[in-house]
Order: C-alpha cells, then sequence, then structure tokens
C-alpha cells in the first residue's frame, strides 16, 4: 500500500511538474484523437442520417451489421489497417505506416461504425411528431431533417463523445499501426503499457491519472454545453 501511495504522489509530481515526457505524450494523444474524432464524425453524422431517413431494401440488416462492429476488437482493425498501410498492401506506397497519420486512420476506421450507430439511435429518438409539426408549418423535407437533427443534437453530441473516449483509450490500434515509437508515434496507452512492463509504475500512474482526467474533463465539458448552450 505504501508503495501505491508513493508512486501516486510521484506521478502528481510529473504532472504538476509539467514533465516534457508526459506532456509531449499528451499532447499526441489528445492531437491524434481529436483528429481522428472530428474525421469520423464528418463521416458518420451523414451516413448516420441517410441511413435514418431513407427506406431501402436491407435496412435493418444493415443496421446489425453496424451495431455489431460496437465490439470488434481494437487489434483485429489493427491487423486490416496494417496489411492496407503495409508495403506489400494497396495503400502502402503512402507510406502511413508507423507514424501518426497511420494511427489516425486507423482509430478512425475503428470508431466511424460506433458514431454511424449511434446517429442513427439519436435521429430513431426524435418522435414523429417533430417531423409532422415541422412539415405541417410549411417547412420542406429538407428542413424538416434539420428541425430532427436540431432536436436529438444532444444525442449526436454524446455520439461524437463516444467516439472520442474510444479513440483516446484504445491501444491495439495505436500498437499495431504506431509502432509505440518513442518521439513519434507513443501515446498514452502504449506508454501506459510499455512503462509498467519497464517497472516505471510512477510514469504509468501518472499518465493513467491524465488519460482518466480527460475523459472526466471531457464529460463534464459536453453535459456543461448540453445544459447552458443549448438551453
Amino acid at each position: 500500500m505504501d508503495e501505491i501511495a508513493a508512486g501516486l504522489a510521484k506521478a502528481v509530481e510529473l504532472i504538476l511538474a509539467l514533465d516534457p515526457v508526459v506532456v509531449e505524450i499528451t499532447a499526441r494523444s489528445l492531437a491524434i484523437a481529436i483528429t481522428s474524432t472530428a474525421i469520423a464524425a464528418a463521416i458518420a453524422v451523414p451516413i448516420g442520417g441517410l441511413i435514418h431517413f431513407h427506406n431501402f431494401f436491407g435496412k435493418r440488416a444493415v443496421i446489425n451489421l453496424i451495431q455489431t462492429l460496437y465490439s470488434l476488437p481494437t487489434v483485429t482493425v489493427g491487423l486490416v489497417v496494417f496489411l492496407l498501410l503495409s508495403r506489400s498492401g494497396p495503400f502502402g506506397s503512402l507510406g502511413l505506416l508507423f507514424t501518426p497519420a497511420g494511427m489516425v486512420v486507423g482509430q478512425t476506421v475503428l470508431i466511424t461504425p460506433i458514431m454511424i450507430g449511434l446517429t442513427i439511435a439519436a435521429l430513431s429518438g426524435v418522435g414523429p411528431a417533430v417531423r409532422d409539426t415541422a412539415l405541417s408549418l410549411g417547412a420542406s423535407r429538407y428542413q424538416a431533417i434539420l428541425t430532427i437533427m436540431g432536436e436529438a443534437k444532444a444525442a449526436m453530441m454524446a455520439a461524437v463523445l463516444l467516439g472520442f473516449g474510444r479513440a483516446l483509450s484504445e491501444v491495439g490500434v495505436a500498437m499495431m499501426i504506431g509502432g509505440n515509437i518513442r518521439g513519434h508515434t507513443r501515446v498514452l496507452t502504449t506508454a501506459i503499457a510499455l512503462e509498467t512492463s519497464r517497472g516505471e509504475i510512477e510514469l504509468s500512474m501518472a499518465l493513467g491519472i491524465i488519460l482518466v482526467s480527460i475523459s472526466l474533463l471531457v464529460n463534464l465539458l459536453v453535459n456543461r454545453a448540453q445544459g447552458n448552450w443549448w438551453a
């Protein structure tokens, strides 16, 4: 117990002192996760809207497939993206393997199905009365769709948040695509795994505290935004 307390105290000291290694890894993790989330949102929200607002043969099967991909193991995604980006793969000439850009690609592939499915769920949660009311007031079909999306904005923000959390906390894609290269592709999750295996418990705990703190901060900011800006 004393060792844990000592490690925790040292971890807090590293954070407060803005240890260069801690700052570098944290900044890289945030940059990759934010970029991945932004790209995934730009893909997922339109696709989720198209699926929800259009009826077509096999729609239920498509939604079931998307929901199945929620639990897709990160190492499986990492393997697929690794094969695509490797030198012998179709995109090997881009030189993205073992780079932050490659990690962004992998994390985007990982979280996009989650965000598509949650976007569909968010839009489905808006009652038909909203659409009917908008149309009865003279709104066009496009305006009615915007009205429904406006009603679902809080749930859609939650979908983006969940995608960000998944991107920030995953380790399989980051390890397989990034390679955990010091000063280049090392992020919070891969650094925690490495430093723990090396016995650097204080640094691991510091990075773990930062990881949890970021997740908590994002949740608090989104909840505050939903309460104040969208009231």
